[in-house]
């Protein structure tokens, strides 16, 4: 039997009553479904901090309907359509096979919630967490964009010293801004980006001689292939200027970045190494200039000299959320905190590419800083679905005895899909509840 079930805001409260009964509704977490095989559910817990166990119950959440206020339009949550009740079978290191008796509706994207079975105890006095310090990095906010940006970077397009602001939009639009007075930004420049097409991300850099290039990797949802559009300012109109069958991703701040580019699928859906894009014979083309990404895309991933001066790492993003700093000596530091969290999915035939948050690095050599993105979720139901998400941070790490380790975090007021390193700045989009944007520059 289907049923609705409303998640009211005061969750948190109620959740700590719930505590003592012995079905824990506060063990709730979310999952994706991978594979639809008759009654068997896969699902994919990679993302999970504590994974199910067998015999944990879990429903599929089938659609979602918001509930509000007619009189004040207060938004008072979501209302959840939900199949039956499953039950884990099989646990294995980053999925689950759960039985289903009746899978109508349910079908691979989904997002699905699971039940802890825990013993009854008695609610305990929740101590206090500890004040988070307040960071003493700059931040200056521009004023809301009316757009849910999904990728940004900086870069000059429309002239030399310019510094555009350059946005990807959930609505597939490339847009150019100009800083402005009292922090406002104002559209110099757009682009709209074929209906066939979406948009995974945005760099630019002038890899050229002259004003930036804008390279938009995006996939095509007629044929399942991902390429890259380049994008150049010619006489006051964005103009596509080349096609490259690369995934290609910025690297690097301010007049060190670099344009890296990628295979997209070389084992399933494994991207190959990255390769520098130059221009040459009057075409962009990859460069026989490259780095092992060991099968991680560029998103999320970074390449920079981290453990010494003399030696790149390359950086990335597990599949569990840690960062993942790969030694000189063949092994790995990894971060203590989970990272990684975005909305950024992307359905490729019936597998779920996670497009996680730049991770950006600078300063000296050896002793470079990380910049990395931590959304946060609403109380009780946790999702990739962006709805489920309600503030972002930026961490600040440092490489410190075999691990990477917090020394500083910024607090934003909005979802964050992606970031990009300037010569002074991190730059961030903060998607706000209203799907607005503010562009965020926290200093370095």
């Amino acid at each position: 039997m289907v049923y609705n079930y409303y998640m009211k805001k005061t969750f948190s409260w109620l959740c700590a009553a719930a505590c003592v009964v012995s079905f824990s509704l506060c063990a709730w977490a979310q999952m994706t479904v991978v594979r639809v095989d008759g009654t068997k559910i896969y699902l994919d817990t990679s993302d999970q901090k504590t994974a199910p166990t067998k015999g944990s119950t879990f429903k599929v959440i089938l659609s979602s309907e918001k509930l509000t206020n007619p009189k004040t339009g207060k938004d008072l949550g979501e209302i959840y359509k939900y199949s039956d009740t499953g039950t884990i079978t099989e646990v294995q290191p980053l999925y689950a096979i759960g039985q289903l008796k009746n899978t109508t509706g349910v079908t691979v994207g989904k997002q699905a919630v699971f039940e802890e079975i825990k013993p009854a105890k008695a609610a305990a006095v929740a101590e206090p967490e500890p004040a988070t310090p307040v960071s003493t990095r700059a931040k200056k906010t521009y004023a809301p964009v009316e757009q849910v940006v999904i990728g940004l970077t900086q870069a000059d397009v429309t002239a030399p010293g310019a510094n555009n602001i350059i946005t990807l939009s959930d609505k597939n639009e490339i847009t150019v801004f100009s800083r402005g007075e009292k922090d406002v930004l104002t559209a110099q420049l757009s682009y709209t980006l074929p209906s066939d097409k979406k948009g995974l991300s945005v760099s630019a850099a002038p890899v050229k001689e002259g004003l930036a290039q804008i390279f938009v990797p995006v996939l095509n949802t007629n044929r399942a292939v991902i390429t890259t559009l380049v994008l150049e300012n010619q006489n006051g109109t964005l103009t596509q200027t080349g096609t490259l069958n690369y995934f290609v991703k910025e690297l690097g701040c301010g007049a060190d970045k670099k344009i890296w580019a990628q295979r997209p699928f070389v084992l399933g859906t494994a991207p190959g190494n990255a390769r520098e894009v130059v221009f040459e014979k009057n075409k962009f083309v990859a460069s026989g200039a490259d780095f092992n990404t060991k099968h991680n895309w560029l998103s999320g991933s970074n390449y920079y000299p981290v453990e010494t001066a003399e030696k790149n790492n390359f950086i990335t993003t597990a599949t569990n959320g840690v960062l993942r700093l790969s030694l000189n000596n063949g092994k790995n530091a990894e971060s203590k905190d989970k990272f990684g969290s975005s909305p950024n999915r992307v359905q490729y035939k019936q597998d779920i590419l996670k497009f996680h948050p730049s991770v950006q690095v600078f300063g000296t050599p050896g002793q470079a800083t990380l910049a990395a993105v931590e959304n946060t979720t609403k109380l009780g139901l946790l999702s990739n679905m962006f709805g489920q998400y309600q503030t972002g941070r930026v961490h600040f790490l440092d490489y410190e005895k075999g691990r990477l380790k917090i020394t500083d975090t910024v607090d934003l007021d909005g979802v964050i899909y992606d970031t990009a390193c300037t010569q002074d700045a991190i730059l961030a989009a903060e998607v706000l509840a209203d799907e607005t944007s503010s562009i965020v520059e926290i200093s370095k």
